[in-house]
């Protein structure tokens, strides 16, 4: 049995009550898909956090944006870039700790796969970038999907999208609220899309990731304080106030 949380985007209190709950579930093998540092205001915690209690992470497209730079990016995404690398980077050469959490965002894997499960952050065609979205099934089996489909031999674990759900080999996409927030994997594949624990996008703003026991997959949605994080990211300038009113709106 393990945990996979995906999407933190520096919101230390999301991580903190995502963390709290697996603890209380007696889940102590916990795998990040990235993304933890981008969007909201507190990076180092948040690195400091999953550097400790994750057994590996994937890297995402905002943290490798902040070791290299933010291309295709909205405004206020760069913007929330430039002040996490700011942070992150600032008096580093004597601060070791600094050099320490630089030095696992350039260690993060690309993908990774273990018998039945392949983690990635974006999709296994393209694991930084690609989106992996409800409307894609919409169409039925395209080129896209089907490429996306046959990399993987079972189950392909993706964050990215911030949208949680189960996409199956059959073109169908559910949402956690469709499946009473479990789901039962026992033939052909699926893409499961983990959530986020840092910024919801599925109109709930309570954070989310899931647990895996072998092919059972549940999809855990613990409450958090998000007005304490709203209420950081309004007092700091090079925090576009919006990032705060999703959390609030969860979308």
């Amino acid at each position: 049995m393990f945990a996979i949380i995906s999407d933190v985007h520096s919101n230390l209190e999301a991580l903190t009550a995502v963390l709290d709950d697996i603890e209380a579930r007696q889940v102590d093998d916990i795998i990040c898909l990235g993304d933890i540092v981008g969007y909201g205001p507190d990076p180092e915690p948040c690195m400091d956090l999953v550097m400790r209690q994750c057994r590996f992470s994937i890297s995402g497209n905002h943290d490798y944006a902040v070791l290299t730079e933010p291309e295709g990016f909205v405004p206020m995404a760069r913007q929330a870039i430039e002040y996490t690398r700011h942070i992150m980077t600032e008096n580093i050469p004597s601060v070791p700790r600094k050099q320490e959490r630089w030095d696992y965002l350039k260690s993060m894997l690309l993908k990774k796969e273990e018998g039945d499960y392949f983690f990635v952050h974006g999709s296994p065609r393209d694991p930084r970038y690609e989106y992996i979205l409800p409307t894609d099934v919409a169409y039925g089996l395209t080129d896209k999907l089907e490429e996306i489909f046959s990399m993987f031999s079972s189950i392909a674990f993706v964050g990215h999208s911030h949208m949680p759900g189960v996409f199956t080999d059959n073109m169908e996409f559910m949402r956690p609220t469709e499946i009473d927030y479990e789901y039962e994997h026992k033939k052909g594949k699926i893409v499961v899309n983990v959530g986020s624990v840092g910024q919801p996008r599925d109109n709930d703003r309570r954070t989310c990731y899931v647990i895996v026991d072998g092919g059972h997959i549940t999809f855990c949605r613990p409450r958090y304080d998000y007005t304490t994080a709203v209420d950081k990211i309004r007092r700091i300038d090079d925090l576009d106030d919006y990032l705060g009113e999703r959390l609030t709106l969860g979308r």
